[in-house]
């Protein structure tokens, strides 16, 4: 157990996920008029919106929203996914998912490091969406060895963070010192320079290939190429964005506007075209870094994923190129799919997590099973239901800011190989965590504790 005269992981991570929002507002300033525009469709929402403030407020969720944020960033081999999976272990960070973007034509396989505690959560939810480039997706032997050797000449961390991640394991912890040198060193992982570290002709050649994989292998690291806040209201940020001086892109991925949001949806400004010097001190641009903005909603079960996959798939013969009308479509095609709370918890196509309130005289010996038990506590209002927020991300949405920020929003080739799963989790030193069964954990252990307060029961006595 660490000392406790070690810093939480979760005070690391929060004072991590701050420097990287002021850096990344020192090297994008259009990231803090986002912030700003997010910030205030928030507070207007609430105040517009009294009844979810309430709920954002009963479930612990309102206080980590001027928080919430998601970064995304992409390595280029199996050993700087390692390590980075050992730095965010210092953060409480976990690996979490498994996400084949090489299908939708994007040349990366990824995973997400963050918290996976209710606690965690609520006190920092900042989230890494980690991409690590399939060199085998490129054609040219050549090219292919070319870009290896370039990448296996950098190194992406400080000498100073690999000690401190060493210290780490050893000791259990890091003191306040350690700690505070930690979040600057690692910091430095994640900085944009303007420098490339090859020549123009190796990066125009890696960019036919794909331009992300030019971002990836160019670079001395992994530049962090956007960070994310929540908005509640994710149409009326779009519908702002130019008001604010931002242009957004065409469409909002993920599923249509609703009354009780789902999943994931996603929208960004365009990706920024910045002055690069490449070895020889020729001047070029390079297009990479971008603003996003999102709404998270209630994590859906898999049946409830299967059901909004079968929808999403439905609405691909639709044009994207005018949002108006492609959430018109989505909205017809999604009428199937449930729109409010309750629905959603009884048919088990929603995540939820369930707390005792006030006192109970319900007879346990009048049930047979804690379902029953908890449906006639809910019924009652003896126990309150609050929607599991969405953690995690979509493959599509992904692919989706992925391509319209590189300026290809042309649909998957044919032909892409499939990613590796077991690649993935080689690199990582370990298997990534399935989200559904986070998720699922969250809401058995929220029914037993709220059945054991209720009816003071003890394991022993605890339905089957």
């Amino acid at each position: 157990m660490p000392s406790a005269h070690f810093v939480a992981p979760d005070t690391i991570r929060s004072r991590f996920a701050a420097a990287m929002s002021e850096m990344y507002r020192q090297e994008v300033p259009q990231y803090g008029t986002l912030l700003e525009l997010v910030a205030d469709i928030n507070e207007q929402t609430l105040a517009d919106n009294p009844a979810l403030a309430r709920q954002m407020t009963a479930a612990n969720d309102l206080d980590r929203l001027s928080v919430e944020r998601h970064g995304a960033i992409r390595v280029g081999t199996a050993a700087e996914l390692g390590m980075l999976a050992r730095l965010f272990a210092v953060m409480g960070m976990a690996p979490v998912g498994y996400y084949d973007l090489a299908a939708a034509g994007v040349p990366v396989h990824s995973t997400a490091f963050r918290p996976v505690e209710t606690e965690a959560l609520a006190i920092n939810p900042f989230r890494l969406f980690t991409s690590l480039l399939r060199l085998d997706l490129i054609e040219d032997d050549g090219l292919r060895q070319r870009a290896a050797d370039i990448l296996a000449a950098r190194d992406i961390f400080t000498p100073r963070v690999r000690e401190l991640i060493e210290t780490f394991e050893a000791e259990g912890g890091l003191t306040e010192a350690e700690a505070d040198t930690f979040v600057a060193e690692a910091i430095e992982t994640f900085r944009w320079h303007e420098d490339a570290t090859v020549d123009y002709a190796t990066y125009e050649a890696l960019a036919s290939e794909h331009k992300l994989i030019a971002d990836v292998v160019c670079f001395r690291g992994p530049h962090i190429n956007h960070l994310t806040p929540r908005t509640l209201d994710i149409d009326a940020a779009q519908a702002a964005m130019p008001e604010y001086g931002i242009t957004p892109k065409a469409v909002i991925e993920g599923p249509p506007r609703r009354d009780v949001p789902i999943l994931l949806r996603q929208t960004s400004f365009k990706a920024l075209e910045e002055s690069i010097r490449f070895a020889g001190d020729t001047e070029g641009r390079h297009t990479a870094r971008f603003g996003e903005i999102e709404q998270r909603g209630v994590a859906l079960t898999p049946d409830g994923r299967a059901l909004y996959d079968r929808l999403l798939a439905a609405a691909q013969t639709y044009k994207r190129d005018a949002n108006a009308d492609y959430q018109a479509a989505l909205h017809g095609i999604f009428e199937e799919f449930p729109d409010d709370l309750d629905t959603l918890r009884r048919r088990e196509l929603a995540y939820f997590r369930y707390e005792a309130v006030g006192e109970s005289t319900l007879d346990v010996e009048a049930f047979t099973d804690d379902h029953g038990a908890i449906e006639a506590l809910v019924a009652s209002g003896h126990v309150v239901a609050h929607p599991i927020v969405y953690e995690d991300f979509l493959p599509v949405s992904a692919a989706g800011i992925f391509q319209s920020n590189l300026g290809d929003d042309d649909d998957a080739g044919e032909g892409t190989a499939a990613a590796s799963q077991h690649e993935l989790e080689a690199a990582l030193g370990r298997a990534v965590i399935d989200p559904f069964s986070l998720y699922a954990e969250i809401e058995a252990e929220s029914k037993r504790a709220a059945l054991d307060t209720l009816m003071g029961r003890t394991p022993e006595n605890t339905l089957a």
